[in-house]
């Protein structure tokens, strides 16, 4: 006779596994969140019997002080709030940028360490054990140094064709004269960028499907170059551009960065690229042999072996270490402080020196860099989960 079945238990009981786990975190959240409330009341408590000011209505007050390098148009007459988001905006563009250029550099120096030239690979090995060993620091002070001593000053700037001029003041090189529809084309750019990533999936799916191999080179080049042009038409063919002049004391006309923002870019790209490669080596490492021998006995190259084969598989390994070598970037780009350059955390101390909110300015640094943070967390858990193995 067959006993009778019990009942399943409900999620929420305090027998199940999920539900215990469900009650667990609720009572962390609500431990944590009376630790912030008492930390927070406690403060201002203390700062009110002192007679010290909080608050963060000081944001919509005149800022009365200067930024040297902006992305946006910014006036002293504005208030802190326009101020700190230009440090922010300053902040961003030395992350994007340099995880850009850190990714290339890194992806092309960890690869260079398994080359067969013996001679790229030993300076693929020098460059890591050089640049990752000394601290980003003395590279970003040795790299300002160079700039505003070692180079000329702007009415004898070093140039190129008359095109680019670097001087103490900086770089200045040709851009696109303003309103004048070049904002197609980059647009036009972004989209053939959309349209070559859906052409290689494409392709690769019919490689794995008939085993015909499309080589990708050409097909994305063309369809980059074919949207951007679109774009150009598209934006009244536009061919004015804003060309640097040297005057007797200074570069006038086109556009410049500052030696602060190189010397932070270049500093945070060469030291974080170090162990970036270093990433991809143990992540290329990880492809057993087996996967190299068969590629190769199917008539593969060592260089469609390395992009069809090894890095795909890599890649797995790689995303994981890789985020945090992007996060260390957007963080030790505090640092910048250092050679002067406005990032978020130089204005927030200013701020911070002129208006006496010490614990506010601090929370707004700490929130910006949370938040950046999160985002890039977020992005590359996304593209992790992307690229993991599926079962089928």
């Amino acid at each position: 006779m067959n006993s009778p079945t019990k009942p399943p238990r409900p999620a929420w009981s305090w027998r199940s596994r999920a539900g215990r786990g469900v009650i667990y975190q609720v009572i962390a959240l609500l431990v944590i969140g009376l630790a912030v409330w008492f930390l927070a009341y406690n403060t201002q408590e203390n700062m009110r019997i002192r007679g010290i000011q909080s608050g963060f209505d000081f944001l919509g007050s005149p800022a009365g002080f200067d930024i040297g390098e902006t992305v946006v148009a910014y006036d002293p007459s504005e208030t802190y709030g326009k101020a700190i988001w230009i440090g922010v905006l300053n902040t961003l563009k030395v992350a994007v940028i340099g995880i850009f250029l850190t990714t290339v550099l890194g992806i092309l120096l960890g690869v260079g360490r398994f080359s067969r030239n013996g001679i790229v690979r030993g300076l693929c090995y020098a460059y890591v054990e050089v640049f990752r060993n000394v601290p980003v620091l003395l590279q970003m002070l040795m790299w300002y140094l160079f700039f505003v001593e070692v180079l000329p000053q702007p009415g004898e700037a070093w140039n190129l064709a008359d095109l680019f001029y670097l001087s103490k003041d900086g770089m200045s090189f040709p851009r696109p004269a303003e309103g004048s529809g070049y904002l197609w084309v980059v647009v036009g750019f972004a989209a053939g960028l959309v349209a070559s990533w859906v052409w290689r999936k494409w392709a690769l799916k019919q490689f794995e499907a008939t085993g015909r191999l499309r080589k990708p080179g050409l097909p994305t080049a063309l369809i980059i170059a074919g949207c951007t042009v679109l774009g150009w038409v598209a934006g009244g063919m536009p061919t004015e551009w804003a060309i640097p002049e040297a005057g007797r004391f200074m570069i006038e006309g086109g556009g410049s960065v500052s030696p602060e923002f190189m010397a932070v870019l270049i500093s945070l790209t060469l030291y974080t690229a170090a162990f970036v490669a270093e990433v991809v080596r143990g992540g290329i490492q990880s492809v057993s042999l087996g996967q190299k021998e068969a590629s190769a006995a199917l008539g593969l190259a060592p260089g469609q072996t390395m992009n069809l084969v090894v890095l795909p598989q890599a890649m797995r390994v790689i995303i994981p270490p890789l985020t945090n070598q992007y996060l260390n970037l957007t963080k030790n780009s505090s640092l910048a402080v250092a050679v002067g350059y406005p990032d978020v955390v130089s204005i927030a101390n200013t701020t911070l020196n002129q208006s006496g909110r010490a614990v506010e300015c601090i929370a707004i640094i700490m929130l910006v860099y949370l938040t950046t943070s999160l985002s890039t967390s977020l992005f590359m858990n996304w593209y992790n989960d992307r690229m993991a193995i599926k079962e089928r």
